[in-house]
């Protein structure tokens, strides 16, 4: 079979996969009226924000930022709220319905360059994006090729001087086969002679929701030890931007 072939069956598989979750999974799922989700959503902004300013990639009003896999606009919305310009966003999904629904949600326009596309071919010329940005869209591809595919784009559209952002789960999920944890390895291995700083957040779903509720701060304890969390908050770098 052809890499050809097996590229646009994985495009399929996911399209399908997406779809097939849009139906059968409640459309509050991930509200942040959930005081589980409140947390996961809080303690990676607050991390992520951190890294954002230690890797001094802030003030983001002049930074051209790209989401990987953007789905309705919720990440460009924080990037937004953190100071971003619209006009300087962009995001592509691969679902036609989501990047509608991001465009209702953030504007069109002068606002963010939204597009719906395969993330193996981004439609941006080269070193366009000071930061790229992705947030479980890895987890979600099967083919070992894609995902490498996905990788080389996302360096090719990023300056030099800029930063690919990663967010995903680094454990499988034993209820979801459709989803695949993607390790400290094989991200360093995507993305081949870069400064890869890889921090574990998010403390594990079933434990945060037993917790959370009980106590915040208790939740925010367990976190810290960092063995019960189930993502990687990364920040990608080209070495060329570290010498």
């Amino acid at each position: 079979m052809s890499r050809r072939i097996v590229a646009v069956s994985e495009l399929e598989r996911n399209r399908a996969e997406y779809a097939s979750r849009e139906l059968r999974l409640p459309a509050d799922l991930y509200s942040i009226t959930d005081p589980t989700n409140l947390f996961v959503i809080h303690q990676k902004n607050r991390v992520m924000l951190r890294k954002l300013v230690e890797h001094r990639l802030t003030p983001l009003g002049d930074k051209a930022i790209l989401d990987v896999g953007c789905g309705d606009g919720h990440h460009l919305l924080e990037f937004v709220t953190w100071g971003a310009r619209r006009e300087r966003l962009a995001g592509i999904d691969l679902l036609e319905n989501r990047v509608a629904q991001a465009i209702a949600r953030i504007g069109s326009g002068s606002g963010p360059d939204l597009r719906a596309g395969d993330a193996s071919h981004l439609p941006w010329s080269d070193e366009t994006f000071d930061i790229v940005h992705q947030g479980t869209v890895f987890t979600s591809i099967l083919d070992a090729d894609m995902k490498a595919r996905v990788a080389r784009e996302m360096l090719r559209v990023l300056k030099n001087d800029g930063a690919v952002v990663w967010y995903d789960f680094r454990v499988n999920n034993p209820r979801n086969p459709n989803v695949r944890g993607v390790g400290a390895a094989e991200i360093r291995a995507l993305f081949p002679g870069c400064d890869v700083r890889l921090t574990p957040v998010t403390l594990a779903p079933p434990i945060a929701r037993r917790l959370v509720p009980l106590s915040w701060m208790a939740a925010m304890a367990l976190e810290k030890l960092s063995m019960l969390n189930t993502h990687y908050l990364g920040i990608i770098r080209k070495t060329s931007a570290r010498s």
